[in-house]
């Protein structure tokens, strides 16, 4: 099974950026459908970014235009760049992953999740 770790959360202001990371514990690419969470205080998870096995990302309308995905397949990992953040961008973001075609890659059926970093937006 593989490991995913995620890192790069923090305390940002409003309008303000971080750089997310999810580094796995081994090849991802054309392996693992891969995709970022979010889950805000008190809320249920939601999905933010979905990527195929060859790198495509969609985006969850809530952060569309504003957050980016990327990655770095010879080094397993995964990023996501969040810019233009936004108070209601605080949650605990979680890396997930999954060998199975996801019918809905947004909702959190995935096998496989890191132990997700804490993303805080002051206004």
């Amino acid at each position: 099974q593989v490991h995913l770790v995620e890192s790069g959360g923090g305390s940002v202001q409003a309008g303000g950026s971080l750089r997310l990371s999810c580094t796995a514990s081994e090849d991802i690419y054309r392996h693992y459908y891969m995709a970022w969470f979010r889950q805000p205080p008190g809320k249920e998870r939601e999905g933010v970014a979905c990527i195929t096995l060859n790198g495509i990302t969609t985006y969850a309308d809530s952060v569309k235009g504003r957050f980016t995905g990327s990655g770095d397949y010879a080094k397993n990992t995964l990023y996501l760049q969040m810019d233009s953040l936004k108070p209601e961008d605080t949650a605990m973001y979680f890396c997930a992953a999954t060998s199975f075609y996801p019918d809905d890659c947004f909702l959190p059926n995935y096998s496989y999740w890191g132990q997700g970093t804490q993303v805080t937006v002051s206004s």
